[in-house]
């Protein structure tokens, strides 16, 4: 359940908390614990889907609220909904883009997800890990609330494409994948529409940028350029970095 006024602390996942693909520290999990003992709310948003989220939390907070594929998707009491997805013809305009570019990509439903990439491509390892989920053919999902490009032959044009269609377009260089949602989807937007004004936020990537920006008290992890000048307080890509930084949120002086 969520409580406006509570004290809330969101956590971004991958590249934040999780730094192999798969599981979180125990350090880590000890500090989260930490804070939700003292009272603090916990969201965890992140671009993956939910289906994706709860085999890296392994079982652990299990009240805390999931924002899934940057803001499209929402859990609470672990009821899952989609607030956000693709138009028909909104989706039927990226998939020509998309075709156009010889694009291979991973396409989220509610749940269940369809994928044309390589085989052998990174993100597959994150992909459902949970055998939680089917596999299926783009048409056969009911609604599409997230599309991930992880190929095509000019990966800067399709986000551009995206872009100009008016979609929220994620260019992650490092990882070479575009990340696109539907409209102006944000974990920011999401965040915002589950009531939650004031919050702690713990972030990496350009998909963090809104959620930083707006947070009480802000922390990169890593040194993302795209955050330059948002984050409070940067820490390393550790988990005993991380750790540290999460555990004085629980310490008895509140953070400035």
């Amino acid at each position: 359940m969520i409580t406006p006024s509570a004290r809330t602390t969101v956590f971004d996942i991958d590249g934040t908390l999780c730094f192999d693909g798969r599981s979180i520290d125990g350090r880590i999990i000890a500090a989260i614990e930490a804070c939700e003992r003292t009272g603090h709310q916990l969201v965890f948003a992140s671009a993956r889907p939910v289906r994706d989220l709860l085999p890296v939390l392994g079982g652990a907070f299990p009240s805390a609220t999931l924002i899934g594929g940057n803001g499209s998707l929402v859990s609470v009491d672990g009821e899952v909904r989609a607030r956000a997805a693709f138009r028909d013809e909104e989706l039927g305009a990226l998939l020509a883009e998309a075709g156009r570019y010889r694009a291979g990509y991973l396409a989220d439903g509610p749940w269940d997800y369809a994928y044309t990439g390589p085989a052998d491509h990174p993100i597959r390892g994150r992909v459902d890990q949970g055998r939680l989920a089917r596999r299926v053919e783009l048409a056969d999902l009911p609604t599409v609330v997230k599309f991930l490009v992880v190929d095509a032959t000019d990966m800067t044009a399709l986000a551009e494409a995206g872009r100009a269609l008016g979609m929220t377009v994620n260019h992650h260089l490092d990882e070479a994948i575009i990340d696109f949602a539907p409209g102006t989807t944000t974990k920011w937007e999401a965040l915002t529409s589950l009531g939650i004004g004031e919050y702690n936020a713990f972030g990496n990537d350009i998909n963090d940028l809104d959620l930083l920006r707006n947070a009480r008290h802000a922390v990169r992890v890593g040194i993302h350029p795209g955050l330059d000048g948002v984050a409070h307080v940067t820490v390393a890509p550790d988990p005993e970095a991380v750790a540290a930084e999460i555990s004085r949120l629980a310490a008895p002086t509140p953070v400035a």
